[in-house]
């Protein structure tokens, strides 16, 4: 199902459907999102047990998010605007043999017009910094979110020390992006994806930071949110 909408940016679909062949490989351009997977899926499950949940993974891309939370035993709709990394996450789907995923290439507006209140968890992870509108999409996972559902959003925030990190360290010093990956204009500020939220009536549950050691090379959890966040957030 093939979805027309004004909040979308080529350039930045165009972007992620030149990757697609590598989503799976864990060596790639997306070996960031495979080592901070185990990440997010443990924040997400502390919240609340995927297990019979029905949840829907905005941005999907090439599924990895929406396999790990497939195998805790939701039943997950993931979509996502780039048809050929849809395409990917379906022939990994055939392998993984994980029948509980529904793939649609339909924007977040589109499915909350469509499927009003019908998931328990809603996650937007690594997404609202690639849309014109991301207050648009807060606003659509809102609406996609039965009463008391649980949502998480994880983006990148917008400072100096995030453009050090995020786009100078990560893309042109360590390499663990492609440059040209992220644009600073586009970062989220906490406050600014909390007052998004306040308008549709969301309460904020934890905030948490997503930090990188080059040193050791390994991501973890911690209070500092100044570069990547993860946020949780519950509808009354």
């Amino acid at each position: 199902m093939t979805q027309t909408h004004t909040n979308r940016d080529d350039a930045e679909i165009r972007k992620f459907e030149a990757l697609a062949a590598r989503w799976w490989d864990p060596n790639s351009e997306f070996r960031p999102l495979h080592e901070i997977n185990p990440l997010r899926m443990g924040f997400i499950s502390r919240k609340i047990n995927p297990a019979g949940q029905k949840c829907v993974d905005i941005g999907c891309g090439g599924g990895i998010l929406s396999e790990a939370l497939a195998r805790q035993g939701a039943q997950v709709t993931a979509i996502d605007l780039a048809e050929a990394s849809l395409s990917v996450a379906r022939l990994h789907q055939l392998e993984s043999g994980l029948d509980s995923i529904r793939y649609e290439n339909i924007s977040a507006e589109a499915l909350a017009e469509q499927e009003p209140e019908q998931y328990d968890i809603v996650t937007c992870l690594e997404m609202l910094e690639h849309v014109p509108d991301p207050e648009a999409v807060v606003a659509a996972c809102a609406r996609l979110a039965k009463p008391g559902g649980q949502l998480f959003f994880s983006t990148i925030n917008r400072n100096p020390k995030a453009w050090l990190f995020a786009i100078v360290g990560a893309e042109y010093v360590l390499n663990l992006l492609p440059r040209g990956t992220h644009d600073y204009a586009k970062f989220i500020k906490p406050s600014e994806l909390a007052n998004w939220c306040r308008h549709q009536q969301l309460e904020q549950g934890e905030l948490i930071g997503m930090t990188y050691n080059p040193l050791t090379r390994k991501y973890k959890l911690e209070a500092d949110v100044t570069v990547n966040y993860l946020a949780h957030y519950i509808k009354p």
